[in-house]
This record gives structure tokens, C-alpha cells and sequence, in this order.
């Protein structure tokens, strides 16, 4: 069991990295010390900023030696308190902010290879300078780093397209519980040499090493795009569009995304510069993007054919296609910000869960009759990657309701809404990861088996428990 760790450790600690890559004082260490939502705050003696993997080796090779837990930290952009020590102050921080080089792109194969630390737009920069794409999109892109991106496997707008951020893994750089290093950075299509360790830690939130590199797939860039934003009737219209333009334009849809009314309307009101250019009779919204390496595609007429004829179908009330990328971008803004309007508008109860396409509408409609006998105090703002899946199934207060009372639903409304999505065949985490939140969900709802490999492999890798105690797997 992990420990606390003694003056004499914490010194060790701070030798392991450069005299300035270390912090402890209570105001340099507080920005590691509360999650982005902030569900959680803890405390820390000890906040280290390695800038190689040779000096996450020695942190780790001490921490193993002595027993001392560790929490790495990358943008701090997670949903569930994945990044975040406990209140014991006993655990350290490992920022990987330092580790952000781009180690190398290799155009002709596709590939590039990057450090835990880079941020994902830093790693998108870096594949836009050799004319090449990565297409993991996010709202906290900005910040989010390459490292967290993996260890909770995400998702982002683009996952209809090009698949999970596991989907777009070769290799990784992975630093075990014991300082050992697992050098796995071939950046091959093809490689049947036994056991896919790297898949172990994709998804693992730092439970079972401290990713350090990867070597990712690029794509071509796509040089010719078509963006529309559709008002729809109801989330059945909204498949039978994607089933539509999938057949006509396979895998050149890359996204399709799902907004009701409500998410359109609070985003217009609390977020400046945004706006809805259609009008605000449609129940529901569909921001489509097609996209296509090939120059005379011509996606545009693609999608304006299949709209018309959709709509003369009676399956679209409204559509407007972008006529260039400001409007596209425009539109994109209106609905990558529904989380912040969400937040600006006041106390939010967030559910991050897929199901099959096809349960969508089931999804939805069942939601809202739960939410409406459970948690009569909020809106039902269901919004997300309708390609895939996911929808961050969240409810917003009503104004004018106690915050307490709408506050106290969460724990009976969370079990609710996770009831359902399992009697649809979904998932209780679609792309937010498990963290610190989800944690006894998991250990409730999880298949006994699965779980019983689960912590095989934590103790096999991890013996002593000091990777990230408390996340993903509760303590048996």
C-alpha cells in the first residue's frame, strides 16, 4: 500500500528532475489541485515537471522504492477527477507539461511521434506543416495533451470518421510503476510480435504506467469539405439523414452531430458571437461535415442533393449549407459551445454515455421520462456525436428552482439513466473516461469477469497500488 512520502523521498524526488521543474509551495502547487469541473480538490507535497523520459524513469523508480503514489497531470481537462491526488496529501504530481516535443513526422508513412505533453492543437500544428491531418478534434483542444487524450481514450467530434484516439495509436512510450520503460514506438501498420501491450494503457488513466510518447497515424488533408446545418423534427429524422448520407458518401462523413432546441438557445443567449442561421422553429439541429482528400469531389453538390431531397422526403424542416470556411467555423462554434453556455447558464447534472445508433431516439425519449419524474427542477439538454453513438446526456437547472434540491438528484438520477443505458446496450462512459466519478459505477456494473482481469493487470504492472490509487478500480 502506498505511503506517505519522508523529507528524505521528497528530496530524492526533487534531485530526480532540474532545480526548477519542481514545486511545493501551497500557491505553485494549488492550479494541479482541482479538476476542471471542480468536483474534487486534494492536496499534494510535491508537484514534479519532468522534461525527459529517463527523469520520469528515476521519479518512478524511487516512488516504487518507497512506496510513494503517483498522479500524473497533463491539461487537466478531465470530466471525472482523473488528474486530481486524493485529500491525503500524500500522493505526488507528475505534470508531463514539459514533456511536449514532436519528436519526429513522417510524412511518406503517415505517422508522427510526439510526447505525452503536447497539446493535441500543438500536434495538429505539427501534422498541418507536413501537409498532413490528425484528426482527433476537441472543444478543450487548446489545452487537452496528447498524453491525457489516451489515457481516457478520446473521442471528440471526429470519431464517425476516423475512429477513438485508440484507432489512431501505432506505438507508445510507457514509464511501469517500477521505472522500467516500455519502448513501443514502431510506427507500423502491421506488427503481430505477440500481445498488443500498448492497449493496455490506452484507456487506463495512468493506473497502470505513465505514458511518455506515441507514434499516431495521419491522414491526407482533406481538400475538399462540405458543412450544413439541418433543423430536424425529431432524433429518428437525424438517423434516417446519416443513413442517407452514408450511402451516398461513405466514409466521407467525418461528423454528425446532434443539438436540441434548448442547447441552440442557450448558446445563442450566453455566448458572444455565436448565432443560429436558421430560425429557432426546429426542434432539433444537425451539423453535418463531409470531407475528401479529393480536390473535384465536390462534396458541396453532394450534400445539397441529398438535403433536397430529404427535405422533399419530409425528413428536414431547414438546412443551410456553408458557402465558406467562416461560416463553417461559425457553425462549428455554435455547437462546440453548448458546454460553456451550459455552464454559464447555471448548475448542470452531466451523463457522458453511448449507445448503439439505432437506440438513439430510445435514449432520448426514455431520458427525458426519467428526468422529468426524478429531477422535475431541470432541462433536459442532450446533445453530442449522433454518428457514434455518444451523447453527453446532461440537465441543466430551470431558473428560479432551489439549486439544492436540483443538486440532490444526482446520485438517484445518475443510477437511473445508467439503468437505462445498460438496458440499451450502452455504456456508462462513452468518452470522458472513469476516473475518480465513475469509479464504484464501474465496480457495480461491470461484467464480474472483465473486471476480475482488470485487476490482474493492475497488479501485475502494479503491484504496490501506487499508479493513480483511487481511479478507474476501486481498491479490492
Amino acid at each position: 500500500m502506498p505511503r506517505p512520502p519522508s523529507p528524505a523521498t521528497l528530496a530524492q524526488l526533487k534531485a530526480a528532475v532540474a532545480p526548477g521543474d519542481w514545486l511545493d509551495s501551497a500557491g505553485d502547487v494549488a492550479p494541479y489541485l482541482s479538476d476542471f469541473r471542480h468536483l474534487y480538490r486534494g492536496a499534494t507535497p510535491l508537484v514534479l515537471r519532468p522534461r525527459s523520459v529517463e527523469q520520469v524513469a528515476g521519479i518512478m523508480t524511487i516512488c516504487h522504492r518507497e512506496e510513494v503514489a503517483v498522479v500524473p497531470h497533463g491539461g487537466n481537462t478531465s470530466y471525472c477527477g482523473g488528474a486530481t491526488p486524493d485529500e491525503s496529501g500524500s500522493q505526488i504530481v507528475v505534470s508531463m507539461q514539459r514533456l511536449n516535443r514532436v519528436r519526429h513526422v513522417d510524412a511518406a508513412n503517415y505517422s508522427m511521434i510526439v510526447e505525452a505533453g503536447c497539446t493535441l492543437a500543438g500536434a495538429q500544428a505539427a501534422a498541418r506543416d507536413a501537409n498532413r491531418l490528425f484528426p482527433l478534434s476537441l472543444g478543450s483542444e487548446g489545452t487537452a495533451q496528447i498524453g491525457g487524450n489516451l489515457s481516457t481514450n478520446a473521442g471528440g467530434t471526429a470519431v464517425l470518421r476516423y475512429g477513438m484516439m485508440r484507432d489512431l495509436v501505432l506505438g507508445l512510450e510507457v514509464v511501469l510503476a517500477d521505472g522500467q520503460v516500455v519502448s513501443a514506438l514502431k510506427s507500423l501498420r502491421k506488427d503481430n510480435t505477440g500481445y498488443d501491450v500498448k492497449s493496455l494503457f490506452i484507456g487506463a488513466e495512468g493506473t497502470l504506467g505513465l505514458i511518455t510518447a506515441a507514434s499516431l497515424k495521419l491522414f491526407p488533408v482533406p481538400a475538399d469539405t462540405a458543412t450544413a446545418l439541418v433543423g430536424i423534427d425529431s432524433p429518428g429524422r437525424a438517423l434516417e439523414l446519416l443513413a442517407r448520407l452514408r450511402g451516398a458518401a461513405g466514409d466521407q462523413v467525418s461528423s454528425c452531430e446532434l443539438m436540441p432546441r434548448i442547447a441552440v438557445q442557450m448558446t445563442v443567449q450566453y455566448v458572444p458571437g455565436v448565432a443560429n442561421p436558421l430560425d429557432f422553429d426546429c426542434a432539433w439541429y444537425l451539423l453535418i461535415e463531409l470531407g475528401s482528400p479529393n480536390p473535384h469531389q465536390n462534396l458541396t453538390a453532394l450534400l445539397t442533393r441529398e438535403l433536397e431531397e430529404a427535405a422533399a422526403a419530409g425528413a428536414v424542416q431547414d438546412a443551410m449549407l456553408a458557402s465558406s470556411l467562416a461560416q463553417a467555423q461559425a457553425m462549428w462554434k455554435l455547437r462546440e459551445s453548448v458546454p460553456e453556455a451550459q455552464r454559464r447558464h447555471g448548475a448542470s447534472i452531466k451523463h457522458d454515455v453511448s449507445v448503439p445508433v439505432s437506440a438513439i431516439p430510445a435514449l432520448i425519449e426514455r431520458g427525458t421520462t426519467l428526468i422529468e419524474q426524478l429531477a422535475p427542477e431541470g432541462d433536459v439538454v442532450s446533445y453530442g456525436h449522433a454518428g457514434d453513438g455518444n451523447l453527453h446526456f446532461n440537465v441543466s437547472q430551470k431558473p428560479g428552482t432551489d439549486l439544492a434540491a436540483f443538486t440532490g438528484r444526482t446520485h438517484a438520477l445518475e443510477r437511473a439513466m445508467f439503468d437505462l443505458v445498460e438496458s440499451l446496450g450502452g455504456s456508462i462512459s462513452a468518452e470522458h473516461g472513469i476516473g475518480r466519478l465513475k469509479a464504484a459505477e464501474l465496480a457495480r456494473r461491470a461484467d464480474p469477469v472483465e473486471l476480475h482481469v482488470m485487476h490482474l493487470l493492475k497488479k501485475a504492472l502494479d503491484p504496490k497500488g501506487i499508479m493513480n490509487p483511487g481511479k478507474v478500480l476501486c481498491a479490492n
